[in-house]
């Protein structure tokens, strides 16, 4: 069976390879994971990749990479080939989440109560 005029499905391998140009992995200075807070610095441009334009168009606000996989319905792995792309043009700006503020020790918490409460 031909398979010229059948409409691709979303989930197809093949057009995964495609999109990514055959690429899967990421460029060894770039590191991303699910929660890389990514943000546009630039508009998308007519000639742009359709998978790029949509990136640049919904991360005017920070959005995670597990966000845009999300809106995009793509996997994660594809993504974040798509954003390494971006990053080395400028287009992105990318940063690890402000991380939670870590709680002191129980312990010492206990020992500087108990060292107000003799006082």
């Amino acid at each position: 069976m031909s398979t010229a005029g059948r409409d691709w499905d979303e989930g197809n391998p093949e057009r995964l390879y495609v999109i990514t140009r055959g690429r899967s992995g990421l460029p060894e200075h770039t590191t991303f994971d699910l929660v890389t807070l990514v943000v546009s610095r630039s508009e998308p441009t007519p000639m742009m990749q359709p998978e790029h334009a949509a990136i640049l168009r919904i991360c005017g606000s920070p959005l995670s990479v597990a966000e845009i996989s999300a809106y995009l319905r793509l996997p994660a792995s594809v993504v974040t080939v798509l954003l390494a792309d971006l990053l080395v043009e400028g287009r992105i700006e990318a940063r690890a989440p402000i991380p939670k503020a870590s709680l002191p020790d129980r312990a010492l918490l206990e020992a500087v109560i108990h060292g107000l409460q003799k006082l």
